[in-house]
């Protein structure tokens, strides 16, 4: 952070001036915009400290006159806690975060109220997940925040990427309380005019905002309308007690599209939407996105859902053979209605995938072997995602818990890279000939879902709040990882023996002492570091293939999903919750 409100003055001017001369077409990778602040530091020949300021500063210009084009009542304001007066504070928190009462002792209740004056939303919560759900929501199309330095820096390569006008200024310290800004700049920014323009900047927010209006009931009832039953779909998970009252025949349909509509990223039904739009002209990134995707074709909708409708089976399943209690942050589908019933569900989901692809319209740009090919590819991840399933399913239940690191990234590549690869076909087949990519879509789409599943394996050891709710959960869940086939790789024979003895599940210790106990072999192993550079090595090929497509919308995309996709975990020391001791697979659960 410069020292003096003069340097920083002078450094965010010429921020200004060299953004000014930036090709504004496309957003800047994070990489780019490093480049960019790199030749700032060395022209100016100041301190390498200031890298992380200067491209958050270079950020905010850039996007300084798309955010000026969104009238302040579709801007969201984000403030830290932080900022507060700590002592005696009098707000309250919720989900959306800090209520603040105004009471005068910091500049938050100053900086809200001329936000909303202007007719901004307004939240008060520190990197909050909500705010990606609130852009994608379609509440507001940019974003004006104060943060901490590490926080910005984090956000450029996560927000920024898909195409959201975003501006912010730094904190002054990393303190985490009474911490100060440089409150003339939070003031002008909140004051940016707005000046109505054309979308200068090609963005992904109206491609996630359809994927997920897919799973709307209004949108599920137009693509894939139901034949049992019309019962609304409520906010609440259904229960046995809010299906009793409903016909038995109707009530599988009904359990079905009520998971089918809640939860997930809808990252699949993304990439098949927007590899259709990268080989039709990118429209739905451009200046005419709202009509573009409005105009995308019904066989391409259907196909983009049926990508979530197998995926939303597959966890259903997954759920009932990991003997999993939650997703979504609700209790799984088995835990609601027992085994049998969740598995005809999952199996209904599957028949409803399928019926997607099978349907055709009149009129219909896309044709029926094209239709095919999509039936075609999808059955073959399919068939290759239960193949990864089934070698780790078999290698749980059996007695012998070794695992080689070939043998974890085999199981990978079948059980994560298949959706990739189908969501990319689909999309680029119901536009155009597939074949010519479909080397390219495969190497890619292993790499991509090798690098995605290791990241998920590290996550584990940060824990997860809404699905496994335990830190190191798939070690003492008996699940075969590349961290666990590492350490055995690594550790002499004493180590090996010491790791297989705490994943038994006789182990005499404590859920505590066996982490600890774990978590020592795989620092002694460097677990953590070698699965990092197998990542960096996995993402480095997927963005070579990237770099060698010849349709631009296409590189672009597969350059926008490896910034996106593979997001790393930081590596703190979670705190350890009860694991538990999971019911028998047969007995079905409360």
């Amino acid at each position: 952070m410069p020292e003096t409100l003069e340097l920083r003055e002078s450094l965010r001017a010429r921020c200004e001036d060299v953004a000014s001369r930036l090709d504004r077409s496309v957003p800047m990778t994070k990489d780019e915009m490093e480049q960019v602040a790199r030749r700032m530091i060395q022209e100016a020949d100041l301190p390498e400290g200031y890298l992380g300021w200067l491209m958050v500063m270079l950020s905010s210009a850039f996007w300084k006159d798309a955010l000026a084009s969104v009238p302040p009542q579709r801007r969201l304001f984000l403030l830290p806690h932080c900022l507060k007066h700590a002592e005696g504070c009098p707000a309250e928190y919720d989900q959306f975060g800090m209520n603040c009462k105004e009471c005068g002792a910091c500049s938050i209740a100053d900086f809200r109220g001329l936000a909303e004056e202007m007719g901004y939303r307004v939240l008060v919560a520190e990197g909050s997940p909500v705010v990606m759900k609130i852009i994608v929501g379609g509440y507001v199309d940019a974003v004006v925040g104060v943060a901490c330095l590490n926080v910005l820096e984090k956000a450029i390569d996560k927000v920024l990427l898909a195409g959201i006008p975003c501006m912010a200024v730094p904190l002054l310290s990393s303190d985490c309380r009474n911490t100060k800004v440089d409150e003339a700049w939070v003031d002008q920014m909140i004051r940016t005019p707005y000046q109505p323009a054309a979308q200068a900047t090609r963005s992904y927010v109206h491609l996630m905002r359809a994927a997920g209006d897919l799973f709307s009931t209004e949108s599920l009832d137009k693509v894939a309308p139901r034949i049992r039953s019309q019962a609304a779909l409520g906010e609440d998970a259904v229960t046995m007690e809010t299906i009793q009252s409903m016909d038995a025949i109707a009530a599988t349909e009904h359990i079905a599209y009520d998971f089918l509509s809640r939860g997930g990223k809808h990252s699949r039904p993304f990439i098949t939407l927007a590899a259709y739009d990268a080989m039709t002209g990118g429209q739905c990134t451009g200046p005419d996105a709202a009509q573009a995707v409005a105009d995308i074709p019904m066989s391409v909708r259907r196909a983009a859902m049926s990508i979530e409708t197998f995926h939303k089976a597959s966890l259903v399943h997954d759920d009932i053979e990991d003997d999993d209690a939650y997703r979504y942050g609700q209790l799984a589908v088995h835990r609601r209605f027992g085994l049998p019933t969740a598995i005809n569900v999952g199996d209904y989901l599957i028949g409803l995938g399928y019926r997607l692809l099978s349907r055709g319209d009149s009129g219909d740009t896309v044709d029926a072997e094209a239709r095919a090919d999509v039936v075609d590819a999808l059955a073959a991840a399919h068939l290759r995602l239960s193949e990864g399933q089934g070698a780790e399913l078999l290698w749980r239940d059996a007695k012998d818990r070794r695992l080689t690191p070939l043998d974890a990234l085999k199981v990978y590549a079948l059980k994560t890279s298949p959706a990739f690869e189908a969501a990319l076909i689909s999309g680029i087949r119901l536009a155009t000939d597939v074949q010519p990519y479909r080397e390219a879509i495969r190497t890619f789409s292993r790499n991509m879902g090798v690098a995605f599943q290791i990241l998920n394996d590290l996550g584990d050891w940060v824990g997860d709040d809404s699905n496994k709710m335990s830190a190191g959960g798939d070690v003492f869940g008996g699940r075969p990882t590349l961290l666990w086939a590492l350490a055995l790789a690594a550790l002499d024979e004493s180590g090996q023996a010491e790791l297989l003895s705490l994943a038994q599940p006789d182990c005499p210790l404590s859920d505590d002492e066996r982490f600890s106990g774990v978590r020592r072999l795989y620092d002694k192993a460097n677990v953590f570091e070698t699965a990092f550079a197998l990542v960096d090595k996995h993402q480095a090929r997927a963005e070579q293939v990237a770099d060698e497509l010849d349709v631009d919308e296409l590189r672009r995309l597969f350059y926008f999903l490896v910034d996106t996709v593979l997001e790393r975990p930081e590596m703190p020391s979670p705190a350890v919750v009860s694991l538990g001791v999971s019911a028998p697979l047969s007995t079905p659960a409360p």
